[in-house]
């Protein structure tokens, strides 16, 4: 289930899911490796088997695997308030209950989280994750030199001197681009931190990235809650996840930023991962999720 929220789209080249087998590449020193991610044991005590291979492994290669599946799988998330508040709402214990085992899943880096916002915007999702694979396969670095296929997302080092124009043929727009490569030069630079915004409250957090060209209240609540784990946030602005929840709930009318607002507010602080069920609910109903 979780693997599956991360990769959204069966043709998705950066998360990898074969139904049993969980694969990416991760950056490590200056080369990259693959992480193979298998589950083994009951539903109630599961165990993560984490398989490593590149150029660069030992001790340090292995601590920042754990700590980006930590975060890519959302396995320290506590979900029993979440389970005990479902609980009280039909409609969602249902659901919740067909979905048993999803995990809030989080991008690998809030920088990754950033772009993947910022090509999204105004797009189909299914268009974004093919700009994000291009982007990935022509900065990312790659596993190896053997042709696997496997590139790390790219980090804002690998950005941040590019001219945007390079990234027009990937499928960008040229202010697409601009903000993505704008925003790798801050992070490069040190103007833009935003590894300290994880500790921040969410009107500094809102404020900061809004700051940003090109980055506007929908990027930004999408880099809230899948960038930085901001589980109460619900991206209102999102007109898939809007559509998602107004069905969900049966209801008619205008359903606007405010309306999505007035509804999730009986999940707080959990609407983030209604967000996710949602997006689950929608992945099944298609027959990607068995």
């Amino acid at each position: 289930m979780t693997a599956w929220a991360l990769r959204r789209r069966p043709h998705n080249a950066i998360d990898l899911w074969d139904g049993r087998v969980y694969r990416r590449a991760l950056p490590i020193g200056e080369g990259a490796m693959a992480v193979a991610v298998t589950q083994d044991g009951a539903p109630e005590a599961p165990r993560l088997q984490v398989t490593l291979r590149g150029d660069m492994l030992g001790p340090v290669a292995a601590a920042q695997a754990r700590q980006a599946l930590t975060r890519l799988l959302g396995l320290e998330a506590d979900l029993s308030g979440f389970a005990t508040a479902a609980a009280s709402d039909p409609a969602l214990a249902a659901l919740v209950a067909r979905m048993r085992g999803l995990k809030p899943p989080r991008f690998a880096t809030p920088f990754e989280g950033l772009v993947n916002g910022v090509a999204c915007q105004q797009l189909s999702l299914d268009v974004g994750v093919h700009l994000l694979n291009r982007l990935t396969v022509a900065y990312g670095r790659p596993v190896d030199a053997a042709g696997s296929g496997l590139h790390a997302f790219p980090e804002p080092s690998a950005l941040a001197t590019v001219d945007p124009a390079n990234l027009r043929p990937l499928g960008f727009s040229m202010a697409k681009a601009q903000t993505i490569v704008t925003a790798a030069r801050k992070i490069v630079d040190g103007d833009l931190d935003l590894v300290r915004l994880e500790g921040a409250e969410d009107a500094e957090v809102l404020e900061r990235l809004t700051a940003l060209h090109g980055v506007g209240r929908w990027t930004a609540q999408y880099v809230m809650l899948r960038g930085l784990g901001r589980l109460e946030v619900f991206p209102g602005d999102d007109v898939g996840a809007r559509n998602k929840l107004k069905a969900f709930l049966g209801l008619d009318g205008e359903f606007d930023y405010e309306r999505v607002e007035t509804v999730v507010s009986r999940w707080a602080p959990y609407a983030g991962l209604v967000y996710f069920h949602l997006l689950l609910d929608s992945l099944s109903r298609a027959g990607l999720v068995a």
